[in-house]
């Protein structure tokens, strides 16, 4: 890791939310170790207290948690913030995982946890934000960027969805998966090349992460999930934005 990495990660903080102390001892250590500045919570209720009062740039929130579990923490924080929520869950907690990204966490890393996968996940998040943040700020032509499919604006500056003039609620996530795909319509990208251009993934993911996402822009954008008009499933290949 060279010196300029190492001080762009001392100037970001990271939120710990789990009970289990050895669990908050070894994160702590390995993330400190990586030079970032930790946070932690123990309960549910002192996770959003500490996550809206210290606005941390990543979260990582354990599912099982007494006073507040971590899905509800989720929403609550996502009602605010719109940081990057990686959540951590039991391998059996399969249903808890889908719920926990359509409550708006980015990603789901399963318990027992590969520390070195963690924090390329971490890692890659983190970048995902500073690259939409260095993009965003770059930007100095006055008129605005967008993609206009149908009655779907797409405002790349605002990173803002308009669907009949009416603004549609998309986490980061989801505006960056939509983004990406009408970016090129009528092209089908495969869930992989979605890990790695969205997620920012250097290595094979979970592709059930792409899914869940896909299937919450449609509940969004959709006025009928089962017929959609816009985004489009490639039955064993990808997804794409029809041409309109």
């Amino acid at each position: 890791m060279d010196n300029q990495e190492v001080t762009n990660q001392k100037q970001k903080t990271i939120l710990i939310v789990d009970d289990e102390k050895p669990i908050v001892d070894i994160l702590v250590y390995n993330l400190q170790k990586e030079g970032y500045k930790t946070l932690e919570a123990n309960d549910g209720i002192t996770a959003v207290d500490i996550a809206l009062e210290k606005k941390p740039d990543l979260i990582l929130l354990d599912i099982m948690l007494p006073g507040m579990d971590g899905l509800s923490v989720c929403k609550k924080i996502r009602n605010t913030l719109n940081v990057p929520i990686l959540m951590l869950t039991a391998k059996d907690e399969e249903i808890d995982k889908i719920l926990g990204l359509e409550l708006g966490a980015d990603d789901y890393v399963t318990k027992p946890f590969s520390v070195r996968e963690l924090m390329a996940r971490i890692k890659a998040n983190l970048r995902k934000v500073e690259a939409n943040n260095s993009e965003t700020s770059k930007k100095e032509e006055k008129e605005l960027h967008q993609i206009i499919i149908g009655d779907l604006k797409i405002d790349l500056d605002k990173f803002e969805v308009k669907l009949k003039g009416e603004v549609v609620d998309l986490t980061l996530r989801e505006f960056e998966v939509l983004k990406y795909l009408a970016s090129q319509p009528g092209q089908v990208v495969t869930r992989e090349v979605l890990l790695e251009k969205v997620w920012g993934y250097e290595y094979y993911g979970d592709i059930r992460t792409v899914d869940v996402t896909v299937r919450r822009i449609r509940e969004k954008i959709e006025k009928d999930t089962s017929v959609p008009k816009y985004l489009i499933t490639k039955r064993g290949v990808g997804y794409y934005i029809a041409n309109q």
